[in-house]
């Protein structure tokens, strides 16, 4: 079965992402990629995507505003944070996890009310390092445009 595969690309201080030495068209440098009825978010964290700096130390602060991210990649790609499906969550600090627990439930019954009695299936892994050495959680994510 052949699919289409539509790419939205990642946008930095109003600008596409993409290294110096590869074309500004590149499709593999994406915010999201959308296969048949598939949408896969790339990792998003508590960076300012407008002022390329992470503005805050605070983990539930940095865990808004990678679901903020989330949430404004679901929309752009015609669907909303109800449906995801999946998600994966990268923490610097073990001790973070109840934190990121809660802020996610918050974050659910403002956003995505669905997913409060019907969560994703989710992973979560401590990891050594991030991208930058302040960030101190990413997510990924695996949505549906429609759970029809």
């Amino acid at each position: 079965m052949n699919r289409e595969v539509k790419h939205y690309p990642e946008f930095w201080g109003g600008k596409k992402l993409a290294y110096p030495h590869v074309a500004a068209e590149a499709p593999k440098f994406s915010r999201s990629v959308v296969v048949g009825n598939l949408i896969f978010v790339s990792g998003c964290q508590g960076m300012n995507p407008e002022t390329l700096k992470t503005e805050t130390d605070v983990f539930e602060e940095q865990m808004v505003i990678a679901l903020d991210k989330v949430r404004m990649a679901m929309e752009e790609a015609g669907s909303s944070m109800n449906n995801v499906v999946r998600t994966l969550m990268l923490l610097k600090n073990l001790e973070d996890y109840p934190r990121m627990r809660k802020t996610e439930l918050e974050y659910y019954q403002k956003h995505a009310p669905f997913l409060v009695d019907n969560p994703p299936a989710s992973t979560f892994m401590q990891v050594a390092s991030l991208a930058r050495p302040e960030f101190l959680v990413e997510i990924d994510v695996i949505g549906v445009v429609s759970r029809e």
